[in-house]
This record gives C-alpha cells, sequence and structure tokens, in this order.
C-alpha cells in the first residue's frame, strides 16, 4: 500500500511541493487527482467547473506538428479567431518561443517542456499537477521554469527535488513518508520552513517514544507482579498496556524507518598533488565549437563542477578528460596509474534481464566495501532494498532505484578521479542528502555535472560553464553563474561582474576566492584529522588494551595512515597558501 487516510486541501493560490522518498506514491497521488488512477478507498471532489491539467515527466505530443499547432489544439472551441492569435501571441511572449512555426520534433528538453507548460497556459487552468517539471532542464530552463511559477495564475502541485525550486516557488510542502504518523506531513511555508517543522516532528516524536517506553516498562512490571485477580478495572488496564505496547511498536518502527541509502565513496591513497592537467583542450562536432581552450588542474579533494546549456558538450568533455574522445586541439595529461571511475548519465546497466542480486554482487553472495565483505543482503540494504526485491529483474526497477544500483557499483570501486554525470536524476530528496556528505567526504578529485544548484553550492569549489558558443567561464558558485545568466538575458543593460570580459583583478579576486575556500576546506580536514589521531593515541596508551595485540594493532595502523594522510593535507595546504600569497 502506498499511502491511507491521507487528506489534501487545496485552495486558490496554494502552490505545493510534493515531496518523499521513491516509491512513497507521489506520482500515483498526481495521477489520480488528476483522474488518470482510481482510489482504492475514500472521497475526492472538485469545486464545480474547475479546470485540471496535468503534466507528466515525459512530455506527449505529436513531434511532427508545429508548436503554433500544439498549443492551438488546447484552446476552448468558442474563442475567436482573432482571441486564438491574440493568445498566442501572448504565450510566445511569456514562453519566449523564437518562431511558433518550428517543430516540435527538433526541439531540446527543456524547450519542449515549455510547449507543454503553453498548452496549459491555453487552457486557463484553475490547478496544474506538474510531475518532475525540471527533469532534462539545463539551468537556463530551471530559472526560466522558477520564473514562471513565480508568477503563475493558478495554483499547483509539484513533484520536485530540487531544492531550490521548492524554496522559492512553493507556499505550502507535503511529504509523503511512513516515519509520520499519518503517513505524510504537510507544513505551511516554503522548504526551509518545512525543514524547520520536520525536525520539531521527529523530535517529538523521539521524545514520545522515550515516553511511552517508560509508561510500557511499568506497565508491563504490573502485569507480571500485579494481582491475579480480575476485577473490570484491572481488565480495562491490562487493555490499555496491549493498546500501549502496540503504539510503541509502531512508533519505534517508524523513527527506526531507513530512509536514507548508505552512500560512501573510497578514494586512493595517492598523494601526488596533480592527477589530471588539461591544456588548451577544445572540441567540435558537427560543425558547432563546444569548447576551446578549456584549462583544467585536478589535484586531491579538488571538486569541480560543470554546468551549461543543453547540447553545450558538457558529457563531451568527460569523454575527453576519460579519453573517449580525441580533443580537436591541446593535451590532456594524467598521472600513471590513475583510476577514473564514472556514473553514467544514460543510467545503463549491462544486462537488464539480471536479478537485482546479481546485478548488486556479480560475482557470489557477497561484496568487498573498504577491505570487508558484506553480504548482498545487508549491502542491498545499504542502498534501501528489501530482501523480497533481489530476484526481482533489474528492468523492473525505477528509475530512482537503478540509480542506486549504479551508485553501489562505483562504490566498490577505488577512484581517485570520480567522475558523476547527472548523478541527481530520479533520486530522492535524502538520497541527495546523503550523497552531498559522501561527496564532501571524499578525499579524491571530483567532476559532477548536475543542474542541482543546491547540490552544486554545497560540493563544488568552482564551477566550469559551458556557454554552448564554445567559450569557457568559470564561476565560484551557482548565485555568480545566475546572475550572468540574467544579465544576458536583458537587453541594453550592462553584464555585471561575471561578464566574460573579466578585468584580471576580477579574475584574481575569482581566483582568490576558490583558493580561500579550498584553504578553509583542508585546515578543517587536518583539525579532524588530529583529532582523530589523539583519539587513536589515547586508545594505543590505554592500559585496558595492553592485553589486547590484535586491538595494538589495528590501532597502529589506523595512526599509520592518519599520519600518512595528515602529511599529504599539510603538504597540500601549504601549496594552497602558497598560492594565496602569491595571488594577494
Amino acid at each position: 500500500m502506498l499511502f491511507k487516510n491521507l487528506s489534501i486541501n487545496v485552495h486558490g493560490g496554494e502552490r505545493i511541493g510534493l515531496i518523499g522518498p521513491n516509491g512513497a506514491g507521489k506520482s500515483t497521488l498526481l495521477k489520480i487527482l488528476a483522474s488518470i488512477e482510481q482510489i482504492d478507498s475514500g472521497d475526492i471532489s472538485f469545486s464545480s467547473g474547475l479546470r485540471v491539467s496535468y503534466l507528466p515527466q515525459t512530455d506527449v505530443f505529436d513531434e511532427q506538428l508545429s508548436i503554433r499547432d500544439i498549443i492551438s489544439q488546447h484552446f476552448p472551441d468558442h474563442l475567436e479567431e482573432w482571441e486564438i492569435q491574440k493568445q498566442l501571441n501572448d504565450i510566445q511572449a511569456q514562453m519566449q518561443f523564437s518562431d511558433l512555426d518550428k517543430i516540435a520534433g527538433t526541439l531540446s528538453g527543456g524547450w519542449k517542456k515549455r510547449v507543454a507548460l503553453a498548452c496549459i497556459l491555453a487552457q486557463d487552468n484553475d490547478l496544474v499537477l506538474l510531475d518532475e517539471p525540471t527533469n532534462h532542464l539545463d539551468l537556463q530552463g530551471i530559472l526560466w521554469l522558477e520564473s514562471f511559477l513565480q508568477n503563475a495564475r493558478f495554483a499547483f502541485i509539484m513533484i520536485s527535488h530540487d531544492r531550490f525550486i521548492l524554496e522559492n516557488t512553493c507556499n505550502r510542502i507535503m511529504d509523503l513518508d511512513r516515519r509520520y504518523k499519518e503517513g505524510y506531513l504537510k507544513v505551511k511555508g516554503n522548504y526551509s520552513r518545512f525543514l524547520q517543522d520536520q525536525e520539531k516532528y521527529l523530535s517529538d516524536q523521539r521524545v514520545e517514544e522515550e515516553s511511552l517506553s517508560n509508561k510500557v516498562r511499568r506497565e508491563i512490571d504490573w502485569l507480571q507482579h500485579g494481582p491475579k485477580a480480575r476485577t473490570t478495572k484491572a481488565q480495562y488496564r491490562i487493555d490499555k498496556a496491549h493498546v500501549m505496547i502496540d503504539d510503541l511498536s509502531d512508533l519505534k518502527q517508524r523513527n527506526n524507518l531507513q530512509t536514507e541509502a548508505g552512500l560512501k565513496f573510497e578514494a586512493g591513497d595517492r598523494r601526488s598533488k596533480k592527477l589530471l592537467h588539461a591544456r588548451g583542450i577544445s572540441k567540435t562536432r558537427g560543425g558547432n565549437i563546444l569548447f576551446k581552450d578549456l584549462e583544467l588542474f585536478l589535484s586531491p579533494r579538488m571538486k569541480i563542477g560543470i554546468m551549461g546549456v543543453n547540447g553545450s558538450g558538457k558529457s563531451s568533455l568527460i569523454d575527453v578528460l576519460r579519453g573517449q574522445l580525441d580533443a580537436d586541439t591541446g593535451e590532456i595529461e594524467i598521472a600513471q596509474g590513475v583510476n577514473l571511475v564514472t556514473l553514467d548519465q544514460a543510467r545503463h546497466l549491462a544486462d537488464e534481464k539480471v536479478s537485482l542480486k546479481r546485478a548488486l554482487a556479480p560475482d557470489g553472495d557477497t561484496v568487498i566495501f573498504h577491505g570487508n565483505p558484506l553480504h548482498v543482503s545487508a549491502w542491498a540494504q545499504k542502498f534501501l532494498f528489501q530482501k523480497e526485491q533481489l530476484q526481482l529483474p533489474v528492468s523492473q526497477l525505477s528509475g530512482g532505484e537503478r540509480a542506486r544500483v549504479l551508485l553501489a557499483k562505483i562504490m566498490l570501486e577505488t577512484a581517485e578521479i570520480l567522475i558523476l554525470d547527472e548523478p541527481t536524476n530520479d533520486l530522492d530528496i535524502p538520497t541527495l542528502e546523503v550523497l552531498e556528505e559522501s561527496l564532501l567526504e571524499f578525499k579524491g578529485a571530483l567532476l559532477l555535472i548536475t543542474h542541482d544548484r543546491y547540490l552544486m553550492d554545497r560540493v563544488c569549489d568552482e564551477i566550469i560553464y559551458l556557454a554552448g558558443d564554445g567559450t569557457v567561464k568559470v564561476f565560484a558558485d551557482t548565485h555568480q553563474l545566475t546572475n550572468y545568466q540574467q544579465s544576458i538575458n536583458k537587453i541594453d543593460e550592462p553584464l555585471e561582474v561575471t561578464s566574460p570580459n573579466l578585468s584580471n583583478n576580477k579574475l584574481r579576486h575569482r581566483k582568490l576566492k576558490t583558493l580561500r575556500k579550498t584553504f578553509n576546506k583542508t585546515e578543517s580536514d587536518i583539525a579532524k584529522a588530529e583529532l582523530s589521531k589523539t583519539n587513536l593515541e589515547a586508545e594505543l596508551h590505554n592500559p585496558t588494551n595492553a592485553s589486547n595485540p590484535a586491538k595494538l594493532a589495528e590501532v597502529s595502523i589506523a595512526i599509520e595512515k592518519l599520519n600518512s594522510e595528515l602529511e599529504s593535507l599539510l603538504e597540500n595546504w601549504e601549496a594552497q597558501g602558497t598560492a594565496i600569497s602569491d595571488l594577494e
């Protein structure tokens, strides 16, 4: 059962963000509200004359038709020709279509999404149901969609894992999750307010469990030692005790539900400062210059984001760096023996017919994770799979489940350079949060392609932006990049500091900002490593461990590994400090 006793009311002007773990039933709920699927029980009522539209994840229309023809199919029958033309002109301006006679099949995924939204405008709907509308959109498309929803005249319910979209467009959040007593939590406000209320709810629920546990303990003690006579009053207390025991069991189950995947990438212990250095690389495909004169340097703990418009060459750049595609100009130097591990955007699994068990553990019933054997059922549980799913063919897995399988596969490899191409596609917010933490802790170098602004800002030290015309720009964060995007969309207004014609002073300032961010992160890592070493040395000199040779050996090995890590961190810290001094 996906959900039960669910209650949702939508009023005019409400903008509801619908979130929850993969498999919670979010898409099913939208289809029920759109009258595409039927409910098992309960009632649904709509205001008289309410106009509702549903926007699925995949846009469905005849791609042989022009934009004009597709939109025109959705205007009410009673409109006169001049009214249709006027509304077409209004929609064209709002959607920023350059030519309504373009054939839909020639459009990118982002422009197809605009066509689908234009059809909704043509119907003049009161309530719009949006299922992952940011899918396949580049940053420019996401920014446009955000602005469009902020100014929308209709109410909407939107499934999204884009936390910036939820923050900037929604005035109510609804989370479908079995951790809540009702199976869902509704909060009035944006995503920030939701996080505050969710933390309080879950904290109160943990306190409730502790209080109820104490009461149950007293009742059990009474049941075991109380009078044997079963008066009416005593029987009532017995019945009440059993209800409390059931309530406690349910509460414990909710509080202990695993909603986060156990993501942790393993990095090699290479101490080289230079893992990869690309100089002056360029690539042209189909007569279009994707990028030119691109420079890229990677050392351990460097985390570089890659963004750009759809078709700008982000995946091609990755293929060039991996040696899967030849560059037209320039050279790429990779340190000997460096292992590059890649998560492909295509989510390709070698054999769709194999079981989930075999996909997770190809060679038997165990996997080796961080040097330790782990049974496949325990490994599957780390990625939120149930035991009964192990025999399912991977072809039956959802998009989010397939993403977790691929993440599980690459986490069994040791990587000096980790390359993730759109890893957030189909992942729910709890998994995204764990992914962020694991990438922050990753000790190798990272190249990350994503349109998730929250993930990009939290993890990456800088962003390489492919503009789509061959030019390459570097930004400190998505806020700076967004300012640039907005500036190029304004007519006759001066470009902001993110203009491609940056002065030397501004370039130096940008490099300093990035270097200081990396320098501060390295200092923090040094402090953590030194604290861990202090704790380990205390264990080594603890008298209780003196007679335990195995424990002493384990601690000594851990200290030796930390010493090596500290030496590498201090070298990087010193080099970063020197680079900052040189720029200052």
